[in-house]
């Protein structure tokens, strides 16, 4: 790997060590839909449930996140690969939900029924700051699948984590992030 030793290149070699669950972020709205890969998606708080996404401001996608629509965060398992991958390029708009079996929401919104989770959110903010943009969303319903291992994105490429049947002993099965308030 080469070394960028600026600023910017030393935090993306930096953060190459974090593992981030792949998602699919899709919005849409009356005469368009969009749908783009995003490792930059995190819970903000569980009360109101909320949630945040970084969209690039050069992204194809991003004039659709701007105008305010719902989005849904899908958080892809590891036999959506293919699908990560076209909605993460070249592909623009349309073309981007050829990889996958898309439904639409009541709500208007794009979403995929086999991720593991699909997440749906109504905008509640947008802060723009630097390249990027973050989209602030109210949670107002989660639809969950089996459990299935998730695709993962670890060192500049794609990874699979197998999920056992059991949790690790000492583990409570419902524990996310230790005793509530944590985080």
């Amino acid at each position: 790997m080469e070394t960028d030793s600026s600023l910017p290149g030393l935090l993306r070699n930096a953060l190459r060590h974090t593992a981030q669950t792949v998602a699919v972020v899709t919005t849409g709205g009356p005469e368009a839909r969009s749908a783009m890969s995003a490792t930059a998606v995190v819970p903000v708080s569980m009360d109101p449930p909320s949630m945040l996404f970084c969209v690039n401001r050069g992204a194809s996608c991003f004039p659709l996140f701007l105008e305010g629509h719902g989005f849904c965060v899908n958080l892809l398992a590891a036999e959506h690969q293919q699908l990560a991958e076209q909605c993460s390029g070249g592909l623009k708009g349309e073309a981007r939900f050829a990889a996958g079996e898309f439904a639409t929401h009541p709500n208007g919104v794009p979403y995929l029924p086999s991720a593991l989770a699909s997440i749906f959110c109504v905008q509640d903010g947008r802060y723009l700051y630097g390249t990027h943009a973050v989209v602030l969303g109210k949670v107002t319903e989660v639809r969950l699948t089996d459990k299935r291992g998730p695709l993962l994105y670890y060192d500049g490429g794609f990874r699979r984590l197998p999920i056992a049947d059991t949790p690790p002993e000492g583990q409570d099965q419902g524990a996310v992030m230790g005793e509530e308030g944590d985080w």
